[in-house]
């Protein structure tokens, strides 16, 4: 027992006397300052990125998809035949109203409100705010629309109205408002707005492929691809 203790004694009086020795510490990469603040910057503007990227995809996806299916249907049009339908209207502009369009009025003045209440209660022609042409025996109002046309007549000594709308179907509304054709300020300024997401949508996706780059080997060989087809057609296809 006493021989025990005495080893116990002897052997930690050699550890405190410092008899085992620690072996060498392996050091592992030390990240400098300036290298911390690259990939925080890096990961800051891979983060802002894909934010951007997705947020604009999710805003233009349905627009897109009008707009690349109308695409395809606008470089078909001759191939799609479609029948137009025409309806023409009669009626007479009733004599109290009548008054409004006698006198002088200037060249490319609009109808007067009261007429333009009447003809969208009786028939169902919206012409407000629209240009008329007025000579000294009738006001004449185009109406183009997308996806057809319109036009309405109204004799201003006896009150006769002729009306006549063309309707062309829906594949050419869809087209028009590819086009922007006879849409309006609001339709016009939602292309504009989706025009701008898709650009967003494009220059960061780009951004990205180029800081994916390094681990993507042909991301820049399918982007000159991309580049080239269209410039190779325009050459050679097109005179």
């Amino acid at each position: 027992m006493k021989a025990a203790s005495g080893d116990r004694a002897v052997d930690a009086g050699s550890v405190k006397a410092g008899s085992v020795k620690a072996g060498p510490v392996k050091a592992g990469p030390v990240k400098t300052a300036s290298g911390t603040v690259d990939a925080n910057r890096r990961s800051f503007w891979l983060k802002t990125l894909h934010r951007w990227h997705w947020i604009s995809a999710a805003v233009s996806l349905i627009a897109l998809l009008l707009f690349s299916i109308t695409g395809i249907t606008l470089n078909h049009a001759a191939q799609i035949e479609s029948e137009p339908r025409v309806v023409n209207l009669k009626e007479t502009l009733p004599a109290s109203l009548l008054r409004g369009l006698k006198g002088e009025h200037p060249a490319d003045a609009p109808l007067p409100g009261a007429v333009n209440d009447w003809l969208t209660d009786a028939l169902d022609v919206r012409a407000a705010g629209r240009k008329g042409e007025w000579s000294d025996s009738e006001v004449y109002v185009s109406l183009p629309r997308p996806g057809g046309d319109a036009w309405i007549s109204i004799d201003r000594q006896s009150g006769a109205i002729e009306y006549e709308r063309t309707d062309r179907g829906w594949i050419a509304w869809l087209n028009d408002l590819h086009k922007g054709r006879n849409t309006g300020a609001a339709w016009r300024w939602f292309i504009d707005l989706f025009a701008i997401a898709c650009l967003l949508f494009a220059f960061t996706g780009l951004w990205l492929l180029q800081l994916h780059a390094r681990q993507r080997g042909k991301t820049w060989p399918l982007v000159a691809l991309g580049l080239a087809v269209p410039l190779l057609v325009i050459i050679v296809f097109m005179h």
